[in-house]
């Protein structure tokens, strides 16, 4: 990294870091918001960008996670000290099977399948009522408070939250410029090649597979403090949709495109939703837009134009 990159990134985080003590609580907790999109769309960009995986049913890791957290805080009474790390075991769990189970196909046929898992377990969560509530859903939820730091203040909410995403941001980052990661790639641009080689394309992606789904259980979690409430909704196909949006619109396949396209899903979100009735239409325009004119996404446009600039001024 150059030094002025290096400068860019310190200041980056430091404007972050000061963001709640001079924005009013609207904006900590959109911010908040972004975070936990940020995280969710970084884990969907390890399939997709990386591993050369679309899925269209990642939404059921976020609900999964989000649900086992609250069911066993709600019905059992167990503290977020024994939830948070359940439900995180739990979600990967399921992503182990659902894995195994997907990557019987690849391309379209992966795609259908990571939606079908999804549907199915949407479906559970608005018929097995007993466990979760159905359409109610289930409220009464609280926040942590670790190390006595109460989590119920916006303001206390944001940092952890911005530590958790830059944790997690920076883990997928050493995965994807670690040996192992150059395998991942690898497994998207020459499949045959690398079995060719040798290398277990299945197991590689398995794996790429379950890390994802642990970070997506990552943002369940957060979205469930955050919300200290939790509903079918959050597992639909439109969730799956907006976060596959925000990685192909900031750039699929880098570390800054979900984080790009988070920020612009979510804000076009919020606030399109308050003056348009049909926002849904506004962020497919945006879309159009981008794919026309950016075709790699955001991140990579903007990367690719300063290359070609560099390369013209030698």
């Amino acid at each position: 990294m150059r030094g002025w990159q290096v400068i860019f990134v310190v200041l980056g985080l430091v404007l972050l870091a000061l963001l709640p003590l001079y924005f009013e609580e609207y904006f900590v907790n959109l911010a908040s918001q972004i975070l936990i999109a940020v995280i969710f769309a970084s884990s969907l960009n390890l399939l997709v960008g990386y591993a050369g995986l679309t899925s269209l049913g990642h939404a059921c890791f976020l609900g999964l996670s989000a649900y086992t957290s609250a069911w066993l805080g709600v019905n059992l009474g167990l503290g977020h000290a024994i939830t948070a790390p359940s439900a995180l075991i739990l979600t990967t769990v399921v992503g182990m099977l659902f894995g195994a189970i997907a990557l019987r196909a690849s391309g379209l046929g992966f795609l259908m399948l990571t939606l079908a898992l999804s549907q199915i377990v949407w479906g559970l969560a608005y018929r097995w009522v007993s466990i979760t509530n159905g359409d109610n859903g289930i409220s009464g939820l609280t926040r942590p408070s670790p190390f006595g730091i109460d989590l119920e203040v916006s303001s206390h909410f944001y940092w952890f939250t911005l530590i958790i995403a830059l944790v997690c941001l920076f883990l997928i980052s050493q995965l994807v410029h670690s040996v192992f990661g150059s395998t991942i790639k690898g497994t998207r641009d020459q499949p045959r090649r690398m079995t060719a080689l040798g290398y277990n394309i299945w197991a590689i992606r398995w794996f790429t597979y379950v890390t994802a789904s642990f970070f997506g259980a990552v943002a369940g979690l957060l979205y469930v403090y955050f919300h200290k409430f939790i509903h079918p909704s959050v597992m639909a196909i439109t969730v799956s949709a907006e976060s596959l949006l925000s990685v192909i619109a900031g750039g699929s396949g880098t570390l800054m495109g979900p984080v790009v396209g988070a920020v612009v899903v979510v804000i076009l979100k919020n606030y399109a939703s308050a003056y348009v009735e049909r926002w849904n239409m506004l962020l497919g325009f945006v879309f159009l837009f981008i794919v026309m004119f950016m075709p790699k996404g955001v991140v990579s446009s903007r990367l690719s134009f300063l290359s070609t600039k560099s390369d013209e001024d030698k």
